[in-house]
């Protein structure tokens, strides 16, 4: 079969310029969301099978990828979903499916939460869950001057291919094009400035009577190897959700679109209702 090339252009969505990359036809909607300090590049190796069965809309969120680095922007999950919402309305559908991946997972979450009929089934990879809000000094010291140049040099003492082998099982895939594309948002200053804006304004992740409420059928598809959002993680989320099935991948890490893209698309499907 075919696959067409995703168009690839900015939309305008309560005064933010985002990025996007789409594929409308005839299929049903999907919308992907990236997770922390990522961008669409996430779901190169799914994109391609997913636009056979899908319209694809896939954005970078504010402060990541190619899209605005706001900052009058509040970057909470709230938001993020809020936003995420219009761009479903943006593009004319009534309602979608998600597929979410790790941060990512608290948007999907939230946008559930505030809007269960504009959500047709959520597919979560490694998503995170049951962080807190940060500590309050924290947020205080963001304020300070020099706070930027510390963030820059936390972030910094690592380097890319360090913080990719933490989030790969199999660490024969990390190669050239992956350090360049993933080290991209680490050289704008805008990122820094969004960064400190989402310490700033992130709230604590939904509690478990919050995650209770959400009656969105949920698919949570984990690495077990994975260090970033160990699979606890989603043995919880599968115990918190009203209806939710959790799917464990051996010897995967955090990045599962890149380590099992075929293994997420059966999913998906499965989880969607198409047949195979």
């Amino acid at each position: 079969m075919c696959v067409n090339s995703l168009n690839q252009t900015y939309i305008k969505v309560d005064n933010i310029n985002l990025y996007c990359e789409y594929l409308l036809n005839d299929k049903p909607p999907i919308l992907l969301i990236h997770g922390f300090a990522s961008s669409t590049y996430t779901f190169r190796r799914i994109i391609p099978l997913l636009q056979k069965k899908f319209s694809i809309i896939a954005v970078d969120l504010p402060g990541f990828g190619k899209s605005e680095k706001s900052t009058s922007f509040v970057y909470s999950f709230e938001n993020y979903a809020k936003l995420m919402i219009e761009c479903i309305h943006k593009f004319g559908f009534a309602n979608t499916h998600i597929v979410a991946h790790s941060m990512g997972g608290q948007i999907a979450l939230n946008m559930a939460r505030i809007a269960p009929d504009k959500i047709n089934k959520l597919i979560l990879l490694s998503s995170s869950g049951y962080l807190k809000r940060s500590k309050k000094l924290l947020i205080i010291s963001s304020y300070l001057p020099f706070f930027e140049k510390v963030i820059h040099y936390y972030i910094g003492r690592k380097d890319v291919k360090y913080h990719l082998g933490n989030v790969f099982f199999n660490q024969s895939l990390i190669n050239d094009e992956l350090v360049r594309e993933f080290g991209r948002p680490l050289a704008e200053k805008g990122f820094y400035k969004a960064l400190i804006r989402l310490i700033r304004h992130r709230e604590g992740d939904l509690l478990p009577k919050q995650l209770q409420d959400i009656q969105v059928p949920t698919l949570l598809i984990w690495g077990e190897e994975d260090r970033v959002v160990p699979v606890e993680v989603g043995k919880q989320l599968v115990q918190d959700l009203p209806d939710a099935k959790l799917i464990t991948y051996e010897k995967t890490g955090h990045l599962i679109t890149e380590e099992r893209p075929e293994l997420v698309f059966k999913n998906i499907l499965m989880h969607t209702n198409y047949q195979l």
